[in-house]
């Protein structure tokens, strides 16, 4: 995700014999300062991103925390060789917060979201074979303001990133095992289809009706997309992505009685236009199965109704998004995003509970460009969360930080 959103700013580069090897990343920090609240029946909201009180009851809470994208390092080599483009990438992800006294606690173990590997030429395209960032909704993320800042989440210090516009515009595409071929770029035109590693053996006790359980995949997922870019006056993007996973829910853990299969089926539309200062972009999912949060999170996504007889529950949302450069060069913006779970078939609001219904999300932010490479950021966050049975968490957030590309 790094490597595409700062791509126009060239790492440090340096040649090697038959490669040139790239250093880049990010270092970023972020004050936050968040007031929690609580309206309705209730305050529990299984699945909402709203920050709550904490254990003490206290309503405001204070965090220096990495905003949606984390501290990076990443190193990259390419080459050609046998005519073929040939590279790697390698990265990892230090974070910037610890509530331990002595700053060494687990929340400073680092992240490794890609290894991968590619080869291919411009004549017939590029294959990928490794961990990256997932297809589906891959162009969401990359296209939320909220990528040089926090968006949701980052409430309480000590966390490894926030939310950005994950959970209230787009779900979260996840860093995948992949084998992935891309057709060469067709006059703007580009086309990807991947396998994907299956997920075997996760717990599902978040679930509120199945305790210990878990699922398994029982084949390679599939993901793709499809997208269209142009240059001009107005200049943009057009993407269209799904996923789609068939998987094995078991009610007493992996190996266990109450099994049985459901599916992930989800398609996202997207487009992103630019001219002149302005930036516009608006963004829609639909599926099954799929959660509202975590693509594949088996708590969210389907639901047991009565015994061996899983049932999937439908899910949608999007976010809208304007940006406009002014004379100062700071990018202004602001976005409204919502993620909605549907009840499945057979459930009730009673049996649903305190899941969560929807997340909704404005962003109101501005980036200045101290220099070419360093980004000043202020956030302002209104997060409402609401769960099936009118529990409702909401709170507001201010972030004040910086962003340094290299």
């Amino acid at each position: 995700m790094l490597a595409l959103s700062a791509s126009a700013n060239a790492g440090i580069v340096i040649p090697a014999g038959d490669w040139t090897l790239d250093i880049n990343g990010n270092v970023n920090a972020f004050a936050i300062f968040t007031d929690s609240g609580s309206r309705g029946t209730g305050t529990t909201v299984t699945g909402g991103i709203a920050s709550t009180e904490d254990a003490d009851g206290e309503d405001q809470s204070y965090a220096i925390n990495t905003g949606l994208l984390p501290a990076w390092l990443g190193f990259s080599g390419t080459t050609r060789q046998n005519d073929l483009d040939v590279s790697f990438t390698i990265s990892f992800q230090p974070n910037v917060s610890d509530n331990n006294g002595g700053g060494t606690g687990d929340a400073l173990t680092p992240l490794n979201r890609q290894a991968f590997v590619t080869f291919g030429d411009k004549s017939w395209g590029t294959v990928k074979l490794g961990k990256d960032l997932g297809i589906f909704a891959g162009q969401a993320i990359l296209h939320d303001m909220t990528l040089l800042g926090v968006g949701a989440g980052g409430s309480r210090s000590g966390g490894v990133t926030t939310y950005g516009g994950i959970g209230s515009g787009y779900i979260y595409p996840a860093w995948r095992g992949q084998i992935a071929y891309t057709t060469p770029n067709m006059n703007g035109f580009q086309a990807t289809i991947a396998i994907t590693n299956p997920d075997q053996g996760q717990a599902d006790s978040a679930s509120p009706a199945v305790t210990n359980g878990g699922y398994n995949q029982d084949r390679f997922g599939v993901e793709g997309q499809v997208s269209y870019d142009w240059t001009g006056d107005v200049a943009g993007k057009v993407w269209a992505s799904f996923a789609d996973y068939d998987r094995n829910w078991h009610s007493g853990g992996v190996g266990a009685t109450g099994l049985d299969d459901y599916n992930t089926r989800v398609f996202d539309l997207g487009v992103h236009v630019n001219s002149g200062n302005l930036g516009l972009t608006a963004y829609y999912f639909n599926g099954e199965g799929a959660g509202s949060t975590l693509n594949l999170l088996g708590s969210e996504g389907a639901q047991w109704v009565g015994a061996n007889n899983v049932k999937e529950r439908d899910n949608d949302g999007g976010y809208v998004q304007a940006t406009y450069v002014i004379p100062t060069g700071t990018k202004l913006g602001v976005a409204y995003g919502v993620n909605n779970l549907d009840r499945a078939s057979g459930e009730t609001k009673a049996t649903a509970g305190t899941l969560l219904e929807s997340n909704e999300r404005w962003t109101i932010g501005a980036y200045h460009p101290l220099t070419k490479h360093l980004n000043i950021v202020a956030e302002y966050n209104k997060i409402d969360s609401e769960a099936h049975n009118g529990n409702d968490q909401d709170s507001d957030s201010l972030s004040l930080g910086a962003i340094l590309f290299f």
